[in-house]
């Protein structure tokens, strides 16, 4: 699959905020609203549920050239033959993740407010590293708390795409992109929404603007050397 996912919205799904019989819908929702990544996050015990509605996600994705990560689960990502996996602290290890998928597969790594993690990360293969909590977040409120500046470092350091994830809003990624955040990942934000569709649009519309405003800032740049 072309990755067409290094800018954009990250959208996350999460069990506690998608009915089983909604998850089509709601992921189509925030397709429709302009996300350029899925997750599919389910911290549940039942295997068998846990297949079952990850490759309903993944068969979603597929119909909208969309692609679907799994959450920590590299085995289950690995059985439905999704398009990567998300590793956290305590997950299988990076290399062994790579060992088991395939060779194109997607491998994001969770760094928290780490930038030496991130930086390891990025030397043993990782396609992106995400970092946060940067705001409040209602899905993990005691996660570690990161600062704006750490996408700044991490910019200057790594030559690959930086998730920002934790809390984060319409009203408040345009920080983070302006920082260097090439995706904001987001659960509560969008699925967590009434009108999934406008929030994944409001979230994915910053980095339109982010662009428009790269674009007149260079040619502006050109006329007054001109």
């Amino acid at each position: 699959m072309t990755r067409t996912w290094q800018r954009g919205l990250y959208a996350i799904t999460d069990p506690a905020l998608i009915a089983a019989e909604n998850l089509t819908a709601q992921i189509e929702a925030a397709i429709a609203g302009g996300a350029s990544l899925i997750q599919y996050r389910d911290k549940s015990g039942d295997e068998a549920q846990r297949r079952d509605r990850a490759s309903t996600a993944l068969a979603c994705c597929r119909a909208h050239k969309i692609p679907l990560l799994i959450n920590d689960d590299v085995a289950l990502a690995a059985a439905i033959d999704a398009d990567g996996v998300h590793l956290g602290h305590d997950d299988t290890a990076l290399h062994e993740a790579r060992q088991r998928l395939a060779a194109h597969a997607i491998i994001g790594v969770s760094c928290y407010n780490q930038l030496p993690r991130a930086i390891a990360a990025a030397e043993a293969g990782a396609d992106y590293v995400a970092f946060g909590r940067f705001f409040p977040s209602r899905t993990k409120p005691h996660a570690v708390q990161a600062h704006v500046d750490l996408l700044r470092r991490a910019k200057q350091r790594l030559n690959l795409p930086l998730v920002a994830i934790g809390g984060i809003t319409a009203d408040n990624g345009k920080e983070l992109i302006e920082a260097g955040a090439d995706m904001l990942a987001v659960i509560h934000g969008v699925f967590g929404q009434a009108d999934v569709t406008a929030a994944a649009r409001s979230i994915a519309g910053l980095f339109d603007n982010e662009i428009t405003k790269q674009k007149l800032h260079a040619y502006s740049a050109l006329v007054f050397q001109e």
